[in-house]
């Protein structure tokens, strides 16, 4: 077990001296290593080293690296630093011992090192939003998954389609098998790449909606009219997203399969960063009950299914509104 303490800095009582006040007697190393530990010249040196530095002159009866610098007249250390005691166990103390032998540290770099480390890799693993990788990689991983996927799932459709009749029934069961384990491995893969959005991508449209159908569907259709859109499968990944991307407009679901879309409207309207992105919902829900709605989330507008694509029309004025706010602000 390890125990850290904390020993604060002293405060000064009026008579004490500023640590720039106290001056170095500047001796030379034969000077220091015949020093009389038990005289009064040295003990004042020794109240005057720790009073300006806060540090121990002496360290279990041997004089410390610092006291020895200062003596020589070199660099007096702040005082606003705090000092930090570690106290561990002998076995581990030789384990450090040996690392600091072999690789040529000092107690003091291995604990720096070693905290800033733990600190950095303890950061990373908590960071929220997707994974992301660059969109070459991202490709390649995407080319990989389904190509061969496609053919899978292709002859076993022909299989079923075409030879139904003719085949064995045990042998067309094991064929359907396939084709239904296909389609599950397909959502699957589109899932986990759904996570893993690249850096880079900068777009219009954040979808939030659980059929992907309906996002390869609405995907196609923006990025025919020169609007990128980018789809994610539930409220608590379209949350995750806003932290990472700020879209231009927001086209959000209402029954999701974890964060109800009004409470998702709400969220975000609530909050000061996104307040002012346009929200529109697109649900399957009566219009009757979701223009009640609609004043209450704060939501700008709603779309129901089965929709016409002349409805995104509204959409649109949004997004060309937006550009040119962007353009005039540039100007």
């Amino acid at each position: 077990m390890v125990t850290l303490i904390n020993e604060k800095d002293k405060k000064k009582n009026t008579n004490e001296m500023d640590a720039g006040e106290y001056e170095s007697p500047r001796l030379s190393e034969d000077e220091i290593e015949n020093l009389d530990l038990n005289s009064d010249t040295v003990k004042k040196y020794m109240e005057q080293y720790q009073k300006a530095t806060d540090k121990y002159a002496i360290w279990r009866g041997t004089i410390t690296e610092g006291f020895k610098k200062w003596l020589k007249g070199e660099k007096i250390y702040d005082r606003d630093k705090e000092r930090i005691s570690l106290y561990v166990s002998e076995k581990t103390k030789e384990k450090w011992q040996e690392f600091i032998k072999k690789y040529n540290y000092t107690i003091s770099k291995l604990i720096r090192e070693g905290v800033n480390y733990f600190i950095n890799q303890k950061s990373s693993k908590q960071q929220k939003g997707p994974l992301r990788l660059d969109k070459e990689r991202l490709s390649r991983i995407s080319h990989a998954l389904k190509e061969p996927l496609t053919t899978i799932k292709g002859f076993s459709q022909l299989l079923i389609e075409n030879y139904k009749e003719e085949l064995p029934e045990d042998v067309l069961l094991t064929i359907k098998n396939i084709f239904d384990q296909s389609q599950l491995l397909e959502n699957k893969i589109i899932n986990i790449l759904d996570n893993m959005k690249p850096e880079t991508s900068q777009y219009d449209i954040l979808l939030i909606e659980d059929d992907l159908a309906t996002i390869k569907l609405l995907t196609s259709f923006f990025g025919s009219r020169g609007y990128s859109c980018y789809g994610v499968v539930s409220g608590s990944k379209g949350l995750e997203e806003l932290e990472n991307n700020m879209p231009k407009l927001i086209l959000l679901d209402v029954i999701l399969p974890d964060i109800s879309g009004y409470e998702i409207c709400k969220m975000i309207k609530n909050d000061e960063r996104f307040k002012d992105i346009p929200i529109f919902l697109l649900t399957a829900i009566p219009g009757a009950e979701v223009e009640k709605k609609v004043k209450e989330i704060k939501a700008d507008g709603f779309i129901l299914k089965p929709f016409d694509f002349s409805e995104f029309e509204k959409i649109f004025k949004y997004l060309n509104k937006e550009e040119t706010i962007n353009v005039e602000t540039n100007n």
